[in-house]
């Protein structure tokens, strides 16, 4: 693996995080652009056609427990600092928490930084774990989360009173809707009275599978997995074949079973627990021997992933002026296709973005507050020369 110049940072684990922040914008980008589905469903129903069928299967549960993984991972690059990780961990924790909390009320209801916030503190309780106890860890929260899906599957199937339908008020829909485009004010109304609800939604929801996912992270960054892959790579086509060919179809059963009755679709979680880590898993292997054929592409991505929090805080920016009262008021009014190609140009934008703004700085904007807070001053370098006026200067 290549080291940036000048610093710890991997290339290829920046080039992983650009690619999934492609993901994230696909899963959220749903809800800005009919914010119904918040109030009503929760989800975007199948029935919307193909474009909610492919994110649901290839794109849902998928790439915020990527994220999680690389969390974990960084998390393990700070503590080879040999500095006082605790106290910059536990600063940098509060700092992403109030963020998170203003991005929440402010711009996106499903917000997880505040999750991730609350979770690195466990990961910090839990950082004197070997890898091994961290990965074993990791699987019994995935499996005890499995069992319990499992169970209530069961409970449903013996209870004929189990099955209930899905509570779908097409009024506060419409009232949604209607807040959201309305103007600033109606869309502060709308976060303020979705967004703590939703928030408690996503700490219990997604809260487990995120937290074993740290720790796997934490467990691989401690083996340097991403840094040494000549160690794994003879098993890139068996986790290709797991991902793919078991994960694959078992996501798509996740996805067929939305809407069949309380027992399918608790089965359908138990089973998408774990075909979320394979598919994923398959993802990023097969992501890396990608960038490794054509680098072009790492380099792409990479400044993205260097100022993921930007760009995750950039995303919402973006879809807010284009489907809010803050700017366009477009909700509601575009295609599943239409969306998904305002999805393509708001990544491009800021992929290109990233990579004007990293030619001048060292970080992004919100990495920079967030580093400013973490490490209780302003961090030193904060404008990066370029590697050619450097290297003049030098001559």
């Amino acid at each position: 693996m290549t080291q940036t110049p000048g610093s710890r940072r991997v290339h290829e684990i920046d080039a992983v995080r650009g690619f999934a922040l492609a993901g994230i914008l696909v899963a959220n980008i749903g809800f800005f652009a009919d914010p119904r589905y918040a109030v009503t469903t929760g989800t975007m129903p199948i029935t919307e056609g193909p474009v909610a069928w492919f994110v649901s299967t290839v794109v849902l549960t998928k790439f915020y427990i990527l994220f999680s993984f690389l969390f974990g991972y960084s998390f393990t690059l700070m503590s080879r600092d040999g500095v006082k990780v605790k106290a910059r961990m536990a600063r940098r924790c509060l700092g992403l928490f109030a963020i998170g909390v203003a991005h929440g009320f402010l711009l996106w209801i499903g917000d997880i930084l505040t999750l991730y916030a609350m979770l690195g503190l466990i990961l910090l309780a839990l950082r004197g774990i070997s890898a091994r106890r961290a990965f074993v860890i990791g699987c019994w929260i995935i499996g005890i989360m499995s069992v319990i899906w499992l169970v209530l599957a069961g409970l449903t199937l013996l209870d004929p009173a189990g099955e209930v339908a899905p509570l779908v008020d097409a009024a506060a829909g419409v009232r949604a809707e209607e807040l959201v485009r309305s103007g600033p004010l109606g869309v502060l109304t709308f976060q303020a009275e979705t967004y703590p609800a939703l928030a408690v939604m996503v700490w219990v929801g997604q809260g487990p599978m995120a937290l074993a996912l740290f720790l796997f992270g934490m467990a691989a960054g401690r083996s340097r997995v991403l840094e040494e892959p000549e160690r794994w790579a003879r098993f890139v086509p068996r986790m290709q074949w797991a991902g793919f060919g078991v994960g694959l179809p078992a996501a798509g059963f996740f996805t067929w079973a939305q809407g069949r009755g309380n027992a399918l679709e608790l089965l359908s979680m138990a089973v998408n627990n774990v075909a979320s880590v394979l598919l994923t898993a398959a993802y990023v292997v097969t992501f890396l021997q990608v960038i490794r054929r054509f680098p072009a592409v790492g380099r792409a991505l990479a400044p993205a992933g260097r100022a993921a929090a930007s760009n995750y805080i950039g995303q919402s920016v973006l879809c807010c002026l284009v489907f809010t009262g803050y700017g366009l008021a477009l909700a509601g009014r575009l295609s599943p296709f239409v969306v998904m190609g305002v999805a393509a140009v708001i990544y491009v934008v800021l992929l290109a973005l990233s990579a004007w703004w990293l030619r001048g700085h060292r970080y992004g904007p919100v990495e920079y507050v967030l580093r400013w807070f973490t490490r209780w001053a302003r961090p030193s370098g904060g404008i990066e020369r370029s590697s050619r006026k450097a290297a003049a200067e030098a001559r």
